[in-house]
């Protein structure tokens, strides 16, 4: 990569969010913890470097700091937060514990002009920002001066110019920020004098390369569960080395309606890529008989797989490399200095090992990429569009969305059934794409009710849908009371056992959005 920012992680939540903003600004960047920052850089040459925020207090003994190369490299630094704070007491200002707290919606005054602002906000204005501190500065260092205040910090927001050092308390990264994303833009490409060059068409023309040299003449075996990210990368290491692939789809029984159908059209018939598909459902309905635990059933889900994969994996032989869709997430998790490194099977959600035994080197050609980015390289890559926007899908699918309840093929059937018509409701009333993961759970209850001149007594079905711009926070979709009705009916008419519906309006806060 020509042009390359790192971004040092102190532990915050939404440090991913910086990521995001700054690729989506068209600028190549990477995360790495703020312990192996001065590794990083003794190697890596960025043009700037961004400082997240974290829960640590800069002022207590052993808090973490960036490492001196940071500033003494002479490329511009922004600091985010705690990451002002740290670099405002690194190079000479202080910091205190603040007797007004801010955390959440704070308003912050424009002190005066700067690069930083440009376009999107005048000196004298307020604006609405995201505050989480209870530190604040009291001090600046040398040649800095403030560009921005609010009630709880009187240095918001500082600047200096002749280093191209700035700093802001909240923080412009989440959408609770309105022109927090220019203000990010203004760093890379204002200050940064970066060009923002960095496209999915280059992505993929630099990913081919990488791959035809990692793997040479070798096999590779690739996992494919049907989903957007194993399906993605099995497309692009096809179009990289042809017939030196082999695809391997462990049918587990726990998909969606049609879903193991349409993964064998798609990828033996229309792609040509050699494929293995192993129904291995009665298998995996056996392991699960009587399991009502979510945990349970995800390790058995797990394991089962790794054995079924493992055991067509030698019936192909010769393969070298596994290749697996892990995605750029899952990199800055398994460096993160609060946890250690993991070597998961990507394609089920971390829910079992690879084991050492399999003895094969790993192809992640995605292992850069966000979930929206790889659904952009997807669409370079000609993917159908039914594929790259499928809303995401756990990898121990429907057993999870029998809450309370042991698996079986007819209670699978039903939520299958009912699923698919909530989905197709959804898609007709052109809702789809609005809403950022929709499904139906089969609650482990049964009901009474009346239907035509008899009584019935069925199980009743729960239907969720979220919105969500980053997959950490979600919010219930609202429906009108119209649609709902209108599922409901069909559900009910459509699907001999059940015979209530409801639908979950919970939100959920940072953390996982899927039902368990």
């Amino acid at each position: 990569m020509s042009e390359l920012v790192l971004i040092v992680d102190f532990g915050s939540q939404v440090t991913q969010l910086i990521a995001r903003r700054v690729r989506e600004s068209g600028v190549y960047c990477e995360v790495v913890p703020f312990n192996k920052a001065a590794a990083f850089l003794d190697t890596a040459k960025p043009q700037a470097i961004i400082l997240s925020g974290g829960p640590a207090s800069v002022h207590e003994n052993q808090s973490p700091s960036a490492p001196p190369q940071v500033f003494e490299r002479g490329v511009p630094v922004l600091g985010i937060c705690y990451g002002e704070q740290t670099m405002c007491a690194q190079l000479g200002g202080k910091v205190v514990p603040g007797d007004h707290r801010e955390f959440g919606r704070a308003m912050l005054r424009v002190a005066d002009k700067s690069p930083l602002f440009e376009g999107v906000w005048e000196p004298g204005s307020e604006h609405q920002v995201w505050m989480s501190h209870g530190d604040r500065v009291e001090a600046l260092p040398p040649g800095f001066r403030v560009i921005g205040t609010s009630p709880g910090a009187p240095f918001a927001a500082i600047a200096d110019d002749s280093r191209k050092f700035y700093g802001v308390q909240f923080h412009p990264e989440v959408v609770h920020t309105p022109g927090g994303a220019r203000l990010l833009r203004n760093f890379t490409h204002n200050v940064a004098g970066l060009s923002g060059s960095w496209t999915m068409a280059a992505f993929r023309e630099q990913a081919i390369a990488r791959i035809r040299a990692q793997v040479g003449k070798g096999k590779v075996i690739c996992g494919l569960s049907g989903g957007v990210d194993s399906s993605v990368a099995a497309v692009l290491i096809h179009e990289a080395i042809g017939d030196q692939l082999t695809c391997v789809f462990v049918d587990h029984g726990l998909l969606r309606l049609g879903e193991a159908e349409q993964v064998v059209e798609l990828f033996r018939d229309h792609y040509n890529i050699p494929l293995v598909h192993r129904d291995a459902s009665e298998l995996f309905l056996a392991k699960l008989a009587g399991v009502d635990d979510p945990e349970r059933k995800r390790k058995i889900i797990g394991g089962t797989f790794i054995d079924v994969f493992d055991e067509e994996a030698h019936k192909i032989g010769g393969a070298q490399f596994l290749a697996q869709g892990t995605l750029y997430p899952d990199v800055i998790e398994s460096v993160s200095f609060t946890g250690g490194p993991s070597v998961t099977i990507k394609s089920h959600h971390n829910v079992g090992g690879l084991p050492e035994r399999m003895n094969m080197k790993l192809v992640e050609p995605l292992r850069e990429l966000f979930k929206d980015e790889v659904r952009a390289l997807g669409r370079e890559l000609g993917l159908p569009e039914s594929l790259v926007g499928r809303h995401p899908f756990p990898g121990p699918g429907l057993a999870i969305r029998l809450p309370g309840s042991a698996v079986s093929k007819d209670k699978l059937d039903l939520l299958r059934k009912a699923d698919a018509v909530y989905l197709d409701e959804i898609r007709k009333s052109g809702l789809y794409d609005e809403i950022w993961q929709a499904f139906a759970v089969l609650l482990p209850v049964r009901t009474v009710g009346v239907m035509g001149d008899g009584r019935s007594y069925d199980f009743a079905c729960a239907l969720r849908a979220v919105t969500s711009t980053d997959g950490m926070t979600a919010d219930s979709y609202p429906f009108t009371h119209e649609f709902l009705s209108r599922v409901a009916t069909r559900i009910i008419n459509e699907v001999n056992g059940i015979n209530r519906v409801t639908y979950d309006v919970t939100s959920k806060p940072p953390g996982t959005i899927e039902w368990e």
